[in-house]
């Protein structure tokens, strides 16, 4: 699977969610970027192993973290484009303060 095909499952994940589909038909969708079998060395430590899946997995999660990120980035500049409330900084600076809230409650 290409970089791009995994930043469309990204944004058909987040566009699915905010259509109100099912959760499990996006956890499903997100399913296919992950590899479904790991090639491991033959006899290789658990450091050789975990390092080997690591390399496996960390090109398909950063490609869906930059489509999360585009998609993010495109609804964040059309909605600061209309002007019509708060800057999407102000937007996840008080989404940070009240999740920092909540940990600290806990």
């Amino acid at each position: 699977m290409t970089e791009n095909e995994i930043k469309l499952k990204a944004i058909a994940a987040l566009t699915g969610l905010r259509g109100g589909v099912e959760e499990s038909l996006v956890s499903t969708l997100l399913e296919e970027v992950i590899p479904g079998q790991f090639m491991v060395p033959v006899g290789g430590d658990p450091e050789e192993v975990g390092m080997a899946v690591l390399s496996q997995l960390s090109a398909p999660l950063s490609a869906l973290v930059n489509g999360f990120i585009v998609a993010f980035e495109a609804v964040a500049d059309a909605y600061d484009e209309t002007g019509s409330g708060p800057r999407t900084e102000l937007i996840l600076q008080e989404l940070a303060l009240a999740l920092a809230r909540d940990d600290a409650e806990e």
